[in-house]
């Protein structure tokens, strides 16, 4: 297998990922935040205990040599070494692409056993399931390719328009007997507004290369009495869809349905955010999808390789996407691959990042140990109407949440994390002392500005990380999150945390209303994917308008793919009891469906849930499931 320097690949392909983004006019938008650079050059090295002589083979991407033993020899030449214990390091560097290596041998070879240097540490290396073979290069992403014909042909206005019947993420092929324009679109109305659509490309001839984007739509103008033939090649990574979900309900069945797609088109080597318009790595819709993964791929590696890219180098001066509740997240985000995977290695080597990013975060506090902006930052939470004056109620619940979490993360490591456990005690104390208003029952936005505003987002958070005692949880639900007198979510970004908040207490029937009506509200309107922001009461040109732009709304968002967390998570009941599905329990809310037949990706397993309204199977191919149906817990069998 290849191996490189530990995260090198990850930031490397980050980099290239970030700067994959355009401004109408084919103009590259590299990302507005510093990105850090991998190594460029890099020591391999092993020791090995040979019975006897072997030889080997070290090809690498750069250039170098190989030290085996004392002796110095040229890369990609048999090697003789042996026996007896041997030393064997490969010197690679280049500046134009990640340094990496290969050895051929019987005996001594690449893997993970391995370790590297880049003269500050010596860390074990970084691999991938991807780069097995000799001839997939880590500096190429290994695509695979499915070749599109347009489903539908039309003439408009006196061009030709190409329906492809689906949102593509590659590169369309060109055949026409003249230079034409192309325009693409995730709708017709985009794709044949030519001074309006946001991505376009002009003058295409015969040797043009096109741009791999995000479209259904191509449109083709002035070309009426013109033969223009256009097909496309759909590049994807490949990874396997493990959950499946079928229900006696269409309209669930659908949402489920085009929540995979969606999120089947923002996962790709990382997790982005969309692929029409922004195409970077977003630690908010990054957050997001992890908890969307273990119910549809159960892929471990994707997840790991989006926490690699998106916080770099170990030192840091600067916020993630420089949004400072999207670095608590990429904190946050640990614990959870942890709960997945079961992975005590990953968090080891995520620790020292994870403290570095919390040293920036406590170097930014007011005299009331409150998260504040600095020149740069970036305050978000959400594209709601609320009051940002001063420390953030929000920012400072998702502080809070961070230190609890490195809290437990250092337990689990056996380090020492006692500063978090005071930080988070002082903190709360903090946030109840002068957010709590008790005369409005809920936590408001900002206190320094006086207007004591009230919104849904800090209370969610101090519902969903128990934050709040419990009679102000009471208050809470009685006087925000059931009141119609709060102004409700409006994008599927926060309503994950919505629905996340109500399902874990028990509002279920609230959360399938809310399913069916949000997230069937886009499907209403012809969605086959799910988009970035969904508000009802918007008409017609409205719902594909966003950022002062007429096209500039994603209407693919990895974000809005959050119904199959939520079925799967709180209907079907499926969650692991111990880190890394070791036991898992599932507890179907059988009310809510008249049927069911699904496959639920658990760790290195499929379950498999079969209702026909009256008789429930639940089964497993691997051990460590428990069924608990009206408070009877019941070991699920192993076919």
């Amino acid at each position: 297998m290849w191996i490189w320097y530990r995260d090198d690949f990850e930031i490397y392909h980050g980099m290239k990922q970030n700067f994959d983004r355009e401004r109408p006019g084919n103009m590259l938008w590299p990302a507005f935040w510093k990105m850090d650079s991998w190594n460029t050059n890099v020591v391999f090295k092993k020791t090995y205990n040979l019975k006897e002589e072997t030889t080997f083979t070290a090809y690498a991407e750069g250039d170098g040599y190989v030290n085996a033993h004392g002796r110095l020899l040229p890369l990609g030449e048999e090697i003789k070494i042996g026996p007896g214990e041997v030393n064997i390091s490969v010197n690679i560097g280049s500046m134009e692409t990640l340094p990496a290596l290969f050895i051929e041998g019987e005996v001594i070879h690449t893997d993970e056993s391995w370790t590297a240097t880049n003269f500050r540490e010596n860390l074990p290396v970084g691999y991938s399931s991807l780069y097995k073979d000799k001839n997939i290069k880590p500096e190429n992403i290994p695509y695979m390719e499915t070749k599109y014909l347009p489903g539908l042909t039309k003439m408009v206005n006196g061009g030709h328009l190409f329906d492809f019947g689906c949102l593509l993420n590659g590169v369309p092929e060109v055949i026409c007997e003249k230079a034409v324009d192309l325009y693409f679109g995730e709708t017709e109305a985009e794709a044949t507004d030519i001074s309006g659509c946001y991505l376009y490309q002009k003058n295409v001839g015969k040797d043009t290369k096109i741009k791999r984007r995000g479209f259904r739509y191509i449109y083709v103008p002035e070309t009426e009495g013109i033969r223009v033939s256009i097909s496309a090649k759909h590049q994807f990574v490949p990874i396997k869809v493990k959950g499946r979900f079928r229900s006696g309900d269409e309209l669930l069945n659908r949402i489920w349905s085009v929540a995979e797609e969606t999120y089947k088109m923002c996962s790709g080597l990382f997790f982005i955010d969309g692929v029409k318009r922004d195409r970077w790595i977003w630690s908010g819709d990054a957050y997001q999808s992890y908890f969307v993964n273990p119910y549809i791929f159960f892929d471990e590696e994707i997840n790991k390789r989006t926490i690699r890219a998106l916080r770099g180098n170990k030192l840091t001066d600067q916020h993630l996407n420089t949004i400072v509740d999207y670095s608590m997240y990429w904190i946050m985000s640990i614990e959870n691959e942890y709960t997945m995977t079961g992975d005590v290695d990953f968090v080891a080597s995520m620790y020292d990042k994870a403290e570095a990013m919390m040293n920036l975060l406590f170097s930014q506090r007011d005299k009331n140990g409150f998260i504040v902006k600095r020149p740069g930052d970036w305050i978000f939470i959400d594209w709601a109407d609320m009051d940002k004056d001063g420390a953030l109620s929000s920012e400072q619940m998702l502080f809070l949440n961070c230190l609890n979490v490195m809290a437990r993360l250092s337990k689990l490591l056996k380090k020492d994390g006692r500063k978090y456990v005071r930080e988070a005690k002082k903190l709360k104390e903090n946030i109840d002392k002068f957010f709590w208003d008790e005369e409005k029952g809920a936590y408001i936005n900002c206190f320094e500005s006086g207007k004591r505003n009230v919104t849904r987002h800090p209370n969610i958070f101090a519902l969903l990380y128990d934050i709040a005692s419990e009679d102000k949880k009471k208050t809470i639900l009685e006087k925000v999150i059931l009141s119609d007198s709060v102004p409700a979510i409006t994008t599927p970004y926060f309503k994950f945390f919505e629905m996340d908040m109500l399902a874990k207490y028990g509002y279920l029937d609230k959360v399938m209303e809310e399913i069916k009506s949000y997230w069937g509200g886009m499907l209403s309107l012809g969605a086959t994917t799910f988009w970035e922001e969904y508000d009802p009461k918007k008409q017609g040109k409205e719902h594909l308008s966003m950022y002062g732009g007429p096209y500039e709304k994603s209407l693919c968002h990895a974000w809005s793919a959050s119904p199959i967390y939520l079925i799967g998570r709180y209907f079907l009941g499926v969650y692991p009891t111990k880190a890394g599905y070791e036991t898992f329990n599932v507890e179907p809310k059988l009310s809510y469906f008249d049927s069911l037949k699904c496959e639920i990706p658990v760790k290195d397993g499929i379950l498999y849930i079969d209702y026909d309204g009256e008789k429930l199977e639940v089964e497993c191919d691997r051990e460590g499931g428990t069924l608990v149906l009206d408070g009877k817990k019941t070991e699920i069998p192993v076919i």
